[in-house]
């Protein structure tokens, strides 16, 4: 600026007169002043210029960020409608859902108790049951057993009792028919014997008859 700094004045310029030389000197701090505030607007300009991109990259960022937080926001609002909405289904679960899950429990809980009084009684009718069905099983083969014994002919019948052990009758009835067996059979032996015996003592009375009618 002319008031921080001295101008330099060429020598021609001392060299004149006083008068031409102090329009000389005014013409040349003119001059210089013109120079120096046309810097000044220069870099005036260009800080302004650099002002001015600085403020479009600022005014880009903040839209970028409020394009970002409105963005942001939105998800926020979405994530608390949805978290408000849990909640009034958590709200809700808990008024309906969690008393009838807590009635439902005590009635179960009451049925629990009602059978553990009455599944021993139901055990008991099980046993008596399986004991009838066996029973009945067991009079049901039974009952086969003897009308299969019953269409059996009489003489495999007798054969059965006397000759096995696997006969559908009391051993009383058993050791009777195999002792009248025995006695029949013993009888029949007899008869045989004696009448063989007989045969052959006739047949030696005829030997002896007839040798002496020949002689």
């Amino acid at each position: 600026m002319p008031g921080d700094s001295l101008i330099p004045v060429p020598e021609e310029v001392l060299w004149r007169p006083r008068s031409k030389r102090s329009s000389t000197l005014s013409n040349d701090a003119q001059h210089t002043c013109s120079r120096d505030i046309e810097e000044v607007i220069k870099r005036t300009s260009k800080r302004i210029l650099q002002y001015e991109s600085q403020m479009q990259e600022l005014s880009i960022k903040l839209a970028e960020g409020l394009s970002n937080f409105r963005a942001m926001d939105s998800l926020m609002q979405g994530s608390l409608d949805e978290l408000k909405r849990d909640t009034q289904y958590a709200k809700h679960a808990l008024e309906e859902h969690i008393p009838c899950i807590h009635d439902d429990l005590d009635n179960s809980l009451i049925s629990l108790e009602e059978l553990s009084h009455t599944l021993p009684q139901i055990q008991s009718h099980v046993t008596e049951i399986r004991r009838i069905y066996d029973s009945g099983q067991k009079k049901a083969k039974n009952l086969v057993t003897d009308l299969t014994w019953l269409n059996t002919e009489w003489h495999e019948r007798w054969r059965v009792i006397i000759f096995t052990n696997h006969s559908p009758v009391s051993r009383w009835w058993t050791a009777t028919m195999r002792i009248l067996f025995a006695a029949t059979l013993i009888t029949f032996i007899w008869i045989t014997w004696v009448a063989i015996v007989g045969a052959y003592t006739a047949h030696r009375q005829r030997l002896v008859w007839g040798e002496r009618l020949m002689s």
